[in-house]
């Protein structure tokens, strides 16, 4: 197995993906942000001062997904069929937090995994931005792609996140 974003040279490289098939691509990212209680609180009363957090986290995270071949250097800028973002609050009383799902899907040659780990990252972000004022130790953690299909690859599924001990 090698990196492909290098050449037989060893330079950096834009793979060229004009020999590929097109076929239908998605990937599924997910994510977490755990922080103090009192404001999970706010964000879900929505009285945050800076309004709905949530929905502005959702429109960045879009808005995130499209722009990935500005952020990361050899992307290829794609054409995005569907992008999802869904936030749930997490039920755990002993880590308050937000959690992220990301689903991108495309037609195209090269697969869509990195607009959905930038998507899950930028929504993430947004949330602390927001509420950066009344909680600076919030903790981004557990960024991965879960699942992706299409290509020549076919499909992968991430193994299940192992249990953390609780404290």
């Amino acid at each position: 197995m090698s990196l492909t974003h290098f050449n037989a040279q060893g330079e950096a490289h834009m793979v060229n993906v004009g020999e590929k098939a097109i076929t239908t691509r998605r990937a599924i990212a997910s994510g977490k942000i755990s922080m103090q209680a009192a404001t999970l609180n706010l964000i879900q009363q929505g009285k945050h001062k800076k309004g709905d957090v949530l929905g502005i986290a959702r429109i960045a995270g879009i808005m995130a997904s499209k722009r990935t071949a500005d952020l990361i250097p050899l992307c290829h800028p794609l054409a995005l069929t569907h992008v999802e973002v869904q936030l749930d609050i997490a039920d755990d009383e002993q880590e308050p937090a937000v959690l992220c799902q990301v689903t991108v899907e495309t037609q195209g040659q090269t697969g869509v995994e990195m607009e959905a780990l930038t998507a899950v990252q930028v929504t993430l972000l947004t949330i602390y931005d927001m509420c950066k004022a009344v909680d600076r130790g919030m903790c981004m953690s557990e960024i991965r792609l879960e699942y992706k299909s299409g290509g020549k690859s076919g499909t992968w599924t991430a193994t299940p996140k192992p249990k953390q001990p609780k404290a």
